[in-house]
Parts: C-alpha cells; structure tokens; sequence
C-alpha cells in the first residue's frame, strides 16, 4: 500500500449530532489502517476548500482525535456553500468575477495534493460533492470523492438512515420534557414544538414517539392534575400528511375544553405551501438560500400553526418553541456512534479500493451498506406515514387517520 496518499476532510450544510464524531473517527481509522498517510481538514466546508484554508492533522491531534466523539456541533467549521452558483460564491468573495467555483476547487484539491476527499454533510453537500466528482473525471483529475450522510431530517434518497437523526430525536424528546411545564403557566394554553423538517416528517414524529416513550416511564398525580393525558402528544403534523384544519379544531377544542391544554408537534416544513401562499398574497417577501429553498426562520411555520389553532380552539395563550438548534447541536448518542464508525470503516475502505460514492444503507439496493454512486443521490425524501408505528403513535395520541390522509408529496 502506498504511504503518500492525502486524505482531505470537509463538514457542510447544517450542524448535525454527527459531525465532529465522523471526523474523529475518520482521524483514528486513518492513522491505524493507513499510518503513513497525511489527513488535512478543510475549515468550513467548501468555503475552506475555495479560500485555501486548511488544518494539517498533526500527531497529537490523531492521538487525541477520539475526543471528537464527545463534542457536538463540527470541531472543523461547516458553511452553505453551492459550487455550482457562480453567482453567490463571488457574492460572498469566495471566488473572483468570471470564475467556475468547481474548477477553483478542484484548483484546490490539485495545490494541496489531495488523493481522497471525505465530504460529511445532507444532500445538498453530497449533490455539490457529486457536481465536483463530475467535474473532476471530466477534467481528468485522479481524486476519489467519498461522502457521508448527515441530516436530521433523515431524507437522503436512497439512504435508509443518515447520521445524526436518531440524536436529534432523542434530544428533541428532552427538550420538550422541560417545554411541556409551562402548560401550568397559564389557564387554556396552546404549546407548539416546532421540530425541524423542511420536507420530511421523520424527525418530528421519531422525536413525537421518544417523547411518548418517556411519559410511559413516569409517575403521575391525578389528584393534582398530574396527568398523563396533560402532557401527552395531541397532534402532529408533517409535510407528508393533509391536514383537516376544521375537523382537527373541533377534536382539539374538546380537548382543550376537557383538560385546559394541548400540546402540538409541527414540522417546519407542514403546512408550508398555504403559509407561502398566504404570505405572497399579501405581498410578503420570500427569502430563499443559496441553494433555493425557502428560509424557513421567516417563514416561522410554529408560529402560523399556533395563530391559527389559537382561534380555532380558544386558547387564552400560545407558547411556539423551537427544538432545532438544540437538538443538532448535540453529540452522537451510542446508536447514532454506532452508525457512524461503521460508516467511516467503509469509507477508508473504499478509499483504499479508489471508489467515489455517497457511504450509507442503500434501500435501493436491500440495505446494503456501500458507496451508493453520487447521481443516485437526492435530498427531500418523504416520510411514510403508513409504517406501522406511526399509525400507532397516531393512534396512541388519539389523531384519527382521517386527519392524516396521505398528501401528493
């Protein structure tokens, strides 16, 4: 085996309770296969990679990379960055007028010669580690491109299940532990936990069932109005279900009505297509990202589910809370560690056999854990609300199926 190879590492896209655990283990799996091979990182995703900037992973970084797994958020530094629009990435200064960021990048790679680039990220960083792939073979540049699957929204096409997600619902659960008291604040309050989602519930109702796990664990006081049904789920509402705001009113309204409060679980991404058009209807502004999706922190869909079931159902009081940035900003929890150091094992085994792919569980391919080809590779997987348990979360809380008609998605 060759002792010169250069392994570049990258975060991208939004934090995840993945990414300073897949760096670590990256570090350490490196340095007991492949001893005699140099690591760098990128800071900040491919804005590091276009500026130049790197750190060189010296011996006493290896021999305290497993530190790593401790820490959320990306020890490295992660960025928004699309290397395929020209326009924002001279916008930003991270390129001149005139030139290809994908060029300036694989530049780059060339300058600082990279053999293998590690990308972690969502969809977006994996469709950009596909466009420079692409790139890069049409060029004739000799560079494996291996990426890993973060997003806690859990809706990479065709990964089964992506790092970071079982986390993000595990730590969305206790946030709303402490969320849900405040329903004693207040006569007839109406509290949204609003969970991200853009297009996939999965998260919302992963985090729904955990939280639903933990109340079945816990004692109550009837006498005192300690009660299970209290603190419970009430609803929740994704991207993939349609939602009978009329029939859902009146079920809520009872509720409400029986015990002075209710609780809802929302996706950011439910509802979004009325929220937009009520907005564009009164003229509101919509902002978009560098990759155009829409900037769901003004759209504020917890809000608009809270303004609109407030009316319907009498609430003297709305609290909307976010679990968002606490829930991707955690560390991996040991399931979630699990997948990721078998995740990394594969990717230094792939880099060592030369092959580029996306590492993760291919439901196309009977969950086969391999480098599935970048092309194959899309964001935006729906969540299936037939599986079995989430028609028994939904069940459980008392939401009727009728609520929960499968949407064109």
């Amino acid at each position: 085996m060759s002792n010169h190879k250069k392994v570049a590492i990258l975060t991208a896209g939004g934090l995840a309770p993945c990414l300073s655990a897949a760096v670590g283990q990256l570090i350490l799996h490196y340095t007991q296969q492949c001893p005699g091979w140099d690591i760098i990182c990128y800071r900040s995703g491919y804005k590091g990679l276009l500026k130049g900037e790197s750190i060189a992973i010296t011996p006493e970084i290896r021999a305290q990379a497993g530190v790593l797994r401790k820490y959320g958020g990306s020890v490295i530094g992660n960025s928004r960055v699309k290397l395929t629009n020209a326009k924002d990435c001279v916008k930003r200064g991270l390129v001149q007028e005139g030139q290809d960021p994908l060029a300036v990048a694989a530049e780059q790679l060339q300058r600082d010669g990279v053999d293998i680039l590690h990308t972690v990220g969502g969809d977006d960083t994996n469709t950009t580690a596909a466009d420079l792939a692409a790139y890069l073979e049409k060029h004739n540049y000799r560079l494996n491109v291996i990426g890993l699957p973060k997003t806690i929204d859990n809706d990479i096409i065709p990964i089964r299940q992506s790092l970071g997600a079982v986390t993000a619902a595990e730590q969305g659960s206790k946030f709303f532990k402490n969320v849900v008291t405040e329903l004693g604040a207040s006569g007839r309050m109406l509290i949204v936990h609003e969970v991200m989602g853009r297009s996939c519930g999965w998260l919302t109702a992963a985090t729904a069932r955990e939280y639903q796990r933990h109340l079945a664990q816990q004692a109550w006081v009837p006498g005192l109005g300690l009660t299970r049904d209290r603190y419970a789920v009430h609803a929740i509402y994704l991207p993939e279900l349609a939602l009978d705001i009329e029939a859902e009113s009146k079920r809520l309204r009872a509720i409400m009505d029986q015990q002075g409060n209710v609780n809802l679980f929302v996706s950011e991404g439910a509802g979004l297509d009325s929220i937009i058009q009520e907005m564009t209807s009164r003229g509101a502004k919509i902002d978009r990202d560098a990759f155009g999706h829409v900037r769901l922190d003004t759209i504020n869909p917890g809000k608009w589910f809270g303004e609109q079931f407030a009316k319907l159902i009498g609430a003297e009081k709305v609290l909307v809370q976010k679990s968002g940035y606490f829930a991707r900003s955690a560390p991996a929890n040991d399931e979630d560690f699990r997948l990721i150091d078998t995740c990394v094992l594969k990717a230094v085994e792939c880099a060592q056999q030369g092959i580029t792919g996306l590492i993760g569980q291919d439901e196309e391919r009977g969950d086969e854990l391999r480098a599935i080809e970048f092309p194959r590779i899309k964001g935006g997987k729906a969540f299936d609300v037939t599986v079995p348990w989430f028609k028994e979360l939904l069940t459980q809380i008392g939401q009727p199926m009728t609520a929960a008609v499968k949407a064109s998605h």
